[in-house]
């Protein structure tokens, strides 16, 4: 189709004849999928821009893909959009947003239907993501009649978007399987009841004080008078201010998935990301898969924050991360082209002469989640008895969010009457899934006497058994009493790969020692995920250890592929006999040289945009702040307008807050914004249902 499209792909099999429609953008006419979003169509033709601020004509581009923020608004057949959540149609006219756009002719007055319909359930869930589908299915199980709707046209939430094996429980939340597998797997035990109204494309816009919940169900305005009210509406990402980072090419780390994991569309050739925690590591990863380089990951603690088994699982294939370092600046005409990063000392401020510029065209922002709850709010304001799960109650992994899921649902079938209880077990199961990882320690040394074996390098406990249920002989135990603890080998292996297989932090690998009867050589199997094309039997590439140091050089001399391996390849290696211990993985990419800045870093206040909708700097913010006095953001944003704009202050709020802080405001001084329905946008014709004649 064009240059932009995955074509090929480890995990995901991109469609081989897909249906095609036509539309123009701005006169220019191009192709694009059935039913994809406009914003993934144009990325897919390689345009990142889609229009230019009233403001200062600057250039207006991706950033949530999510319909959270508004940097992709375009003009579609004469409405302006959100490109990211508008779907494509045969024939569309699309034209950049380039300034205000022009008013609309008066539509033809229709004879209506009056009010919109009203509709009662006993619990009505929002948000089909992990926690909303686990809940309904354990409501569903009791007979309890539930809507379940969602603002997108499938179910499944992130798990779409979710490449990689899980971790947790086997048993429980589906350990060892493949994120968008899981989706797949609750989506269809959800449509098997009879009691689940299932509402696609029905984003909730308000809760109301007569405790009717505003949904825009495909397109039509329709309230809903709920018993109860379960929010499992997820989490909206965080973002960072330096100058430079409302440069089309920064955006979040789920907007980069939802266009590589979902639409299968390469939006970048080098990417650098900034956030060492799970989200971001996991993004590293996906481009990687999808045969993206990766520059490099900064991050401003001394440790990363995710698992240190998705840490090494980069690292070793050649990917450097630079802890206790901070994002100065983006620089670019139109679109990010380069990144400037620093050291930063014990109280976060950067370090003179320690800068560094890196050539990328795409930035992530992967600063960890917040929780999407403005409805919570709006609920237990009006008296709704009201429940959250999932990351809309704390943020959490996947695994969490189905557990929290179906406690809530317990807890609702109790307050409802039902002869239920929540088993002891399910809220100690969904603390080990909500718990941070342990201390790092030491590897558990290798077996002796054994002529093959796995090494196993999980060397932080984190919430994690599949490797345990995997193994035949049951020789891979976990001492402590819960998963918390960190698998040992202890007895014998057959040789059977399972556990290499199944590990969701590709940690394990099989040492064979008789391959080589001399003991010159032994073989070693590691998992791998990465495109084909960047192996071949024959080749030798440089191995590395678990945490991604040079070991030394391995020949491949299998690579092996089955149906129950999820996906995964099975990468045999032959290498020094004395080095079989050590080697964990293959690098295959060249760590790229970096350069010093050739003139001091800008880093003003002036040039940092904090909300994006109305293009306000974060001096006029302060400046305001400190010639007023205020300590209400409801007073900046009716002076400067910021947090008025189509996102809703969804994108900034949580930054104004910070500059108080910044200018020393004691924080149970601030006053917050006030959240008002509608919590989205909604189109006027969504209110309308023409009265037919009869």
């Amino acid at each position: 189709m064009n240059d932009a499209r995955i074509k090929k792909h480890p995990i995901l099999t991109p469609e081989k004849n897909p249906i095609l429609i036509t539309f123009t953008f701005n006169g220019k006419t191009l192709t694009a999928k059935k039913a994809e979003m406009i914003s993934s169509a144009l990325f897919a033709h390689n345009i990142h821009i889609f229009g230019r601020h009233k403001k200062d004509n600057a250039p207006q581009g991706m950033f949530c893909a999510n319909g959270q923020c508004s940097q992709c608004l375009v003009i579609a057949d004469g409405i302006p959009v959100k490109s990211c959540i508008t779907p494509v149609k045969q024939g569309m006219e699309v034209r950049s947003l380039d300034g205000l756009p022009e008013l609309l002719n008066d539509d033809t007055i229709i004879k209506t239907n009056g009010y919109p319909p009203t509709i009662t359930t006993d619990v009505l869930i929002i948000g089909g993501g992990p926690a909303g589908i686990s809940a309904a299915i354990e409501l569903g199980t009791m007979g309890v009649t539930c809507i379940l709707c969602d603002d997108k046209q499938i179910l499944g939430g992130k798990l779409s978007l979710q490449t990689h094996n899980f971790f947790g429980s086997i048993r429980d939340c589906y350990a060892g399987s493949r994120g968008m597998d899981i989706g797949e797997l609750l989506t269809h035990e959800i449509q098997t009841s009879t009691t689940i109204d299932i509402w696609p494309d029905a984003p909730v816009v308000g809760v109301f004080a007569d405790k009717l919940v505003g949904i825009v169900k495909q397109g039509q305005y329709t309230l809903v008078k709920p018993e109860r009210l379960l929010i499992t509406t997820g989490a909206r990402e965080k973002t960072l201010s330096f100058p430079g980072c409302d440069l089309p090419g920064v955006y979040g780390a789920g907007a980069f998935q939802t266009l590589v994991n979902r639409d299968l569309i390469k939006p970048t050739d080098k990417l650098f990301i900034v956030g060492g925690g799970n989200v971001g590591l996991i993004g590293a990863y996906h481009a990687l898969q999808a045969g993206i380089d990766v520059i490099g990951i900064v991050e401003a603690l001394p440790t990363v924050g995710g698992y240190k088994v998705h840490l090494d699982k980069i690292k070793r294939l050649g990917v450097p991360i630079y802890t206790s370092h901070t994002v100065l600046k983006a620089e670019g005409t139109n679109h990010l082209e380069r990144v400037i990063i620093s050291k930063i000392d014990d109280h976060f401020q950067p370090i003179k002469d320690t800068e560094m510029v890196f050539k990328a065209d795409t930035l992530l922002i992967a600063v960890g989640l917040t929780p999407v709850d403005e409805l919570t709010t709006q609920a237990q304001a009006f008296g709704l008895k009201t429940y959250a799960a999932g990351d809309a109650d704390i943020i959490a992994e996947a695994s969490a969010a189905m557990i929290s899921g179906r406690v809530a649902a317990r807890e609702i079938l109790k307050d409802m009457g039902y002869d239920v209880e929540i088993p002891p077990e399910w809220d100690e199961l969904l603390k080990i899934l909500r718990s941070k990882p342990g201390p790092i320690q030491e590897p558990y040394p290798p077996p002796q006497n054994k002529d093959i074996y796995p090494i196993i390098r999980c060397t932080q406990e984190i919430p994690c058994n599949p490797c345990t249920e995997a193994c035949v002989l049951q020789s891979i135990k976990i001492k402590e009493p819960t998963m918390m603890g960190r698998p040992q080998f202890t007895g014998d292996c057959l040789g059977c790969t399972r556990c290499a297989t199944i590990c969701p932090g590709l940690a394990i690998t099989i040492v064979d020692k008789r391959y080589d009867p001399t003991k010159k050589t032994a073989r070693v199997v590691i998992p791998w995920e990465m495109p084909q094309e960047t192996i071949k039997i024959g080749q030798h590439l440089p191995t590395t250890g678990m945490e991604g140091n040079d070991i030394g050089t391995a020949k491949i001399i299998a690579i092996k592929q089955s149906h129950w391996q999820n996906k995964r390849s099975l990468v045999s290696l032959e290498v020094p006999y004395n080095e079989a211990d050590h080697v964990a993985g293959i690098r295959i990419r060249e760590t790229k040289t970096t350069q010093k800045p050739q003139k001091p870093v800008d880093t003003h206040d002036d040039t940092i945009i904090i909300c994006r909708c109305e293009r306000v700097t974060k001096k006029e913010i302060k400046d305001y702040i400190k010639k007023t006095g205020t300590r209400d953001v409801n007073a900046v944003k009716a002076a400067l307008r910021v947090g008025m704009g189509p996102c809703g202050g969804k994108t900034c709020t949580d930054h104004i807050i910070r500059i108080f802080r910044e200018l020393g405001i004691n924080p149970k001084e601030i006053q917050p914004h006030v959240i008002r329905p509608f919590t989205q946008e909604v189109p006027l014709k969504a209110f309308l249902k023409e009265k037919k004649d009869t």
